[in-house]
């Protein structure tokens, strides 16, 4: 699979400007606005290539606005950076598969991780279990 990161004009036309701006040029969408996802059985991927990240079970109300979810599919599907902006140490999270900016994950989440991924719910689409992708 290619990063999408390589060819922005056909990205750019997949997605609305707040999914792109926030999977390609790392903004982050404000709190409490998108996070209206099913309550429904299923798995969440990348908005850019599709890639299967979390599923719904693992999906909890953090109170901070923002999808969150305690422990991803896998660990090799959420690539971890060190983010040193907005004056600050954070550890971003991107798609393994086309690098698009997911959001930041931090050490205050549930047990049994004690893992909190806060992920822009602008860079995620949700697929019910038992529909097609």
């Amino acid at each position: 699979m290619y990063k999408y990161r390589d060819n922005k004009k056909e990205l750019r036309g997949k997605l609305s400007d707040l999914q792109y701006r926030v999977t390609q040029e790392g903004e982050t969408e404000a709190p409490f606005t998108n996070d209206n996802f099913p309550k429904d059985v299923g798995s969440f991927q990348c908005i850019c290539c599709g890639e299967e990240l979390f599923h719904s079970e693992k999906k909890y109300d953090s109170g901070t606005g923002w999808p969150s979810f305690y422990e991803a599919i896998q660990q090799s599907k959420i690539e971890l950076v060190t983010d040193y902006s907005h004056m600050m140490v954070r550890t971003e999270a991107r798609c393994s598969s086309c690098s698009a900016h997911l959001g930041h994950v931090f050490n205050d989440g549930p047990q049994p991780t004690g893992t909190r991924y806060c992920i822009n719910g602008s860079a995620l689409k949700f697929s019910k279990k038992g529909s097609k992708i």
